[in-house]
């Protein structure tokens, strides 16, 4: 399976990279940054050096929006709980829009889009190709709130309420849009114990995860009450490939509001994934310790 990652990355868009670079199916053909968890020159930053413990300086890093300003959150100043990674190669000269639309038209038909930050440079390639819902196989958003509350504020979730119209645009684009939200996310965690077995793994890029998970452990227990973290970012990235099943997946229309709200409206053309066949995060702490 062929993936382009838009991502904003931070603690779980981290996790979410190791996932797919650990999946013998997937060719991640590029990844580009959005303002988010933290700026978009810092999530392109963060995710070279990620790329580089992997020994994968071969995939494509492109800066994209940044337009609305990034939101201080429970991933730390520099998004990955101030961990400190290698410096890797520079980022591609395209824009992340630009990087979208070129593997796009290179690989017609072909293409799973992920996003697992703001909607911005997928709004943005939209604009700027009327086409492209022609040319990608299906889009995967990780967003919104649709039954349960958010958590951002009451009722919006921080993917969506960073950008609403950017959100809007790209889930009523006619393409194949699964919209993961926080109803199926939140119901799939890892424990203090995952984050152990990632730095028992031993290998730089588990022990990288390893530092990075307890800031995020930390932030999460004072919304849960318990020291646990929702496999949002990694959840999303679960669902495309199909190694993790959904079990509730309507088809509705999912309006956004200015408010950062995404509204049920009816049947519709957006999978939207509310629970799974079983648990995730053993899954996917599976596969991320294969890499």
């Amino acid at each position: 399976m062929l993936i382009y990652l838009d991502c904003d990355t931070g603690i779980d868009d981290a996790l979410a990279i190791a996932y797919l670079l650990a999946h013998p199916d997937v060719t991640l053909a590029g990844i580009g940054t959005v303002n988010g968890n933290t700026t978009a020159p810092q999530a392109a930053a963060n995710t070279l050096g990620l790329l580089a413990l992997a020994g994968r300086d071969d995939i494509p890093v492109a800066v994209g929006s940044g337009e609305h300003p990034y939101a201080v959150s429970v991933h730390g100043g520099n998004g990955i709980g101030e961990v400190a990674l290698p410096v890797g190669k520079d980022p591609d000269p395209r824009t992340a829009e630009a990087l979208l639309l070129d593997l796009a038209r290179r690989h017609p038909g072909e293409l799973h889009v992920i996003a697992t930050g703001p909607c911005g440079n997928l709004a943005a390639a939209l604009r700027a190709e009327p086409r492209l819902p022609e040319l990608v196989a299906g889009v995967t958003v990780m967003g919104g709130a649709v039954r349960v509350p958010g958590n951002r504020t009451p009722h919006a979730e921080a993917n969506i309420i960073h950008d609403p119209a950017a959100a809007a645009t790209v889930l009523s684009a006619p393409w194949p849009v699964t919209l993961v939200p926080l109803d199926v996310t939140m119901q799939h965690r890892w424990t203090v114990a995952d984050g152990e077995a990632l730095r028992a793994a031993g290998t730089p890029l588990h022990r990288a995860l390893a530092e990075m998970v307890p800031v995020y452990f930390s932030g999460y227990e004072q919304v849960l009450g318990v020291r646990e973290i929702p496999l949002h970012d990694p959840l999303a990235a679960a669902i495309t490939v199909g190694e993790v099943t959904p079990d509730e997946a309507p088809l509705l229309s999912i309006g956004v509001e200015a408010d950062g709200r995404t509204v049920e409206e009816g049947p519709g053309d957006v999978r939207t994934v509310l629970s799974l066949t079983a648990p995730a995060g053993p899954v996917m702490l599976a596969r991320i310790l294969t890499l």
